[in-house]
């Protein structure tokens, strides 16, 4: 099977302009594509996720990826999906995010010499001439058609910014751009994306008399899949840092039963032979089925070790690997205080909560338990002896940590 029908029939594709040329490209490795982050945060989130692994597939066929880090777009925020206007960051820390996307997206796509490359859209935008715009860029595009775009008529009666209003321009210059100075021929993104990307096309044809093409990615999850990436404690994260490769696990153990082989055939590299069959798997078998696409997704993000020790610690908590590995945090002398430890610093220490009030209300609401026993006074607190051997700490039914003297 070749690579885009390979695409189609792990449904990754949305819709597309131009589907044989598309086809033809991309099957003789002959695309030259883009894919843009907006540098929102320091790190990558399960969001990306889908974008990373096709451009990791693309690249695989032998076409060559382009990843857009959209520092000049970030100055401005894309209203797409939002009800609120996106806040605007310093110089400084958009480079500092590029810099860490960079070294993120390195795990899945190889960046060496003549491979793929990474651009930011800061290095052309910010030196535009307003004039020039208007008259070179603008005049193509017809205000009545922008504003059928979806993502202008959700913020339509909230009020929409003429800065905002911008976006599809700035970002049909990028492939504008890219088109010209790096024989980008194809862009790629979510369809919610796809007003954007057809005014791209669109200029380049108009101005270049030439054909660009554009492809959008089907939304990952059914309607409640609206809170990917979205845990109670926050985003799923790639930096481990953020997102523990156990909790990164436990995100996708935990997917709906009605989205598994969905997420299965989408994100991972199994062989769709054997998806096929998974297909066939209900009750019982869909947990099964779970274990594999957190594994998978675990090792292709964080590596082999941590994709082990990962379901490792799952299996031993919740039963299936009584003697596999737990999470473990260390206490020492330097947290005691008048020689013990309080139960919120406790949770503090091991990375349960992000502050002590967080931990009293978990405590309060009845969610802490060491060693299996509930724990409901605030104020209790530990001595080294009593956890020289080792503790089981869990806040929830899913988050937990063996805590430890040293």
């Amino acid at each position: 099977m070749k690579i885009y029908d390979e695409l189609v029939a792990r449904g990754l594709i949305a819709q597309v302009t131009d589907e044989a040329q598309i086809k033809d490209l991309i099957n003789e490795g002959k695309a030259v594509f883009y894919i843009g982050f907006d540098p929102t945060a320091d790190s990558l989130h399960v969001g990306h996720f889908m974008a990373l692994c096709l451009m990791k597939r693309l690249q695989m066929a032998g076409n060559r990826p382009i990843v857009l880090i959209g520092g000049g777009t970030a100055m401005i925020g894309d209203p797409s999906g939002r009800t609120d206007m996106r806040q605007m960051m310093t110089p400084e820390t958009i480079q500092h995010n590029c810099d860490c996307f960079y070294k993120q997206m390195s795990r899945f796509i190889d960046f060496g010499e003549g491979k793929a490359i990474m651009v930011n859209n800061a290095d052309w935008l910010m030196n535009l001439n307003y004039i020039d715009v208007l008259r070179d860029v603008g005049a193509c595009f017809s205000v009545n058609r922008m504003l059928t775009a979806e993502c202008y008529k959700q913020r339509m009666e909230k009020g929409l910014s003429f800065l905002e209003f911008n976006y599809m321009i700035m970002q049909s210059y990028d492939f504008y751009h890219l088109y010209q100075h790096y024989d980008c021929n194809m862009q790629f993104g979510g369809d919610d994306q796809w007003s954007n990307m057809l005014g791209g096309t669109e200029l380049i044809r108009r101005k270049l008399g030439k054909d660009a093409y554009a492809m959008t990615i089907t939304l990952l999850l059914n309607s409640e899949g609206k809170k990917m990436g979205k845990t109670q404690s926050g985003a799923v994260w790639l930096d481990p840092n953020k997102t523990t490769p156990y909790d990164f696990y436990q995100y996708w153990r935990n997917v709906a039963d009605a989205d598994v082989l969905k997420c299965i055939r989408m994100l991972t590299f199994l062989p769709l032979e054997q998806i096929d069959e998974m297909d066939k798997w209900e009750g019982a078998q869909l947990n099964q089925a779970k274990e594999i696409l957190a594994y998978e997704l675990t090792k292709l993000v964080h590596g082999d070790e941590e994709a082990d020790k990962a379901q490792a610690s799952a299996r031993a908590l919740f039963g299936t690997g009584e003697n596999a590995p737990v999470p473990t945090c260390t206490i020492t002398a330097d947290d005691l205080f008048d020689g013990k430890i309080d139960i919120p610093s406790l949770l503090v220490k091991g990375g349960l909560v992000k502050s002590k009030s967080e931990a009293r209300q978990a405590i309060q609401q009845g969610g802490v338990t060491l060693d299996g026993e509930k724990i409901t006074d605030v104020r209790a607190s530990f001595t080294p002896d009593e956890l020289k051997d080792g503790k089981l700490l869990k806040k929830g039914k899913k988050s937990f940590i063996k805590v430890i003297f040293e």
